[in-house]
């Protein structure tokens, strides 16, 4: 009886964070389009449901779709990790073009492994 107690208590305690940890901010896909590239698919992350809809509506981006977690690996070509900003992962366009746009953006790109 006792050890039932103890799990109970331990399991209470632990699933607030939980909760929270699921609540993460998610991440953001969309098409990315401007006057100086695109369109790519493109994922943001962290970014949250309100992020993402600012994000689908900027310049001539469009589709935008909120997530939970991390943006999906598979298919990707890169990612442009901008530090405080987040990571933004491509899944469309030239590695060597984005690496340059990526250094526009004050990023360090990183390619996919191949």
């Amino acid at each position: 009886m006792k050890s039932k107690l103890i799990a109970t208590v331990a399991l209470l305690a632990i699933a607030p964070f939980a909760a929270i940890a699921a609540d993460g901010p998610g991440h953001c896909n969309y098409t990315q389009k401007n006057m100086f590239a695109g369109p790519f698919k493109v994922c943001d992350m962290p970014a949250t449901a309100e992020q993402c809809t600012t994000l689908g509506t900027t310049d001539e981006n469009s589709d935008a779709a909120h997530g939970a977690g991390n943006c999906p690996d598979a298919g990707r070509v890169g990612v442009c990790d901008r530090g405080a900003d987040g990571q933004r992962v491509y899944y469309e366009g030239d590695p060597d073009g984005l690496e340059i746009g990526c250094g526009f953006q004050g990023g360090e790109w990183k390619a996919a492994a191949k």
